[in-house]
């Protein structure tokens, strides 16, 4: 090799770069993804806590079957939205066509059976339960909340005596029916019923108003909850005009709130027709727009 070679060949210097401290690995990212998935599950558990009872048997109905819970035959409802409520007024489920008489009747008795479970996970079910009566009818779903039971003997368990406001079980109760009757298209008639007791003081102030009071009361916090305002049709106040213990006018168990969703097809079954006859011209409506 000439020295004019040995001049341009290349000077290759290689420098060894020194390790880093074991401060600059990736353990941290690990133990700071396992602080931030704790303060969730804390944060979660804290906010579960804070809920009233309807949002805490939702929760534990979405965990308990997370594929069933709140679905029906055409969707599914999230129990949360971003206003904070669990229930969301917008998701209801339109109907897919025209549909049959059995397959309308299908849709309500499905819509019955998804309350019972709802109310199945309050935990005072079984006095719960004695207050409530969900049925099939010719005109539709029924839903009864039954002041007094025979079993619980309690005589204001939606309402105090004489009085419109709802009591805290009252709301929930409500509450549950709302999250499933808004997701339906069906009208729905809410009735007042009173016992035949009189008020003694207040001359101005009768059955009527109470019935149709507590109607409207049952109106205004089912809107609140799910049910969209053009869904119902009819606020009535019966007084005592159709008793539920025709033997004893009294008994407490005459005073009741009745929800009746209705069925396409319906017909009026022979209560019903009762409750027109009777009440006649008198009948209290109040129709949602008004308020």
């Amino acid at each position: 090799m000439t020295d004019d070679e040995e001049k341009r060949q290349p000077i290759i210097i290689i420098k060894k770069k020194g390790e880093h401290g074991g401060h600059h690995g990736g353990a941290w990212k690990v133990a700071y993804a396992d602080f931030v998935t704790a303060m969730m599950a804390f944060f979660l558990v804290m906010w579960l806590v804070s809920q009233d009872e309807v949002v805490k048997f939702n929760v534990a109905g979405w965990f308990n079957d997370p594929i069933n819970w709140g679905k029906s035959k055409s969707g599914s409802q999230s129990i949360l939205k971003g206003s904070g409520s669990i229930f969301d007024k917008q998701h209801h489920i339109p109907s897919s066509g025209p549909i049959n008489e059995q397959q309308a009747k299908e849709i309500l008795k499905e819509a019955g059976e998804r309350i019972k479970t709802a109310l199945n996970q309050f935990p005072d079910f079984e006095l719960t339960k004695e207050h409530i009566e969900i049925e099939m009818t010719d005109e539709g779903l029924r839903i009864q909340l039954i002041e007094a039971s025979l079993k619980s003997g309690d005589s204001t368990y939606f309402f105090d005596l004489g009085s419109s406001k709802l009591s805290d079980q009252g709301k929930t109760i409500l509450s549950a029916i709302a999250n499933e009757l808004g997701r339906l298209s069906n009208k729905i008639v809410i009735e007042g019923h009173t016992d035949s007791r009189r008020y003694i003081y207040n001359t101005r102030y009768s059955n009527w108003e109470l019935s149709a009071d507590r109607a409207n009361s049952a109106r205004r916090l089912l809107e609140e909850k799910g049910v969209r305002g053009e869904q119902v049709e009819e606020i009535r106040g019966c007084a005592d005009n159709n008793l539920r213990i025709k033997e004893n006018p009294f008994d407490a168990r005459n005073r009741r709130i009745t929800i009746l969703v209705l069925s396409e097809f319906s017909k009026p079954t022979d209560e019903e027709k009762q409750t027109q006859e009777a009440i006649g011209d008198t009948v209290v409506r109040e129709i949602s727009g008004n308020f």
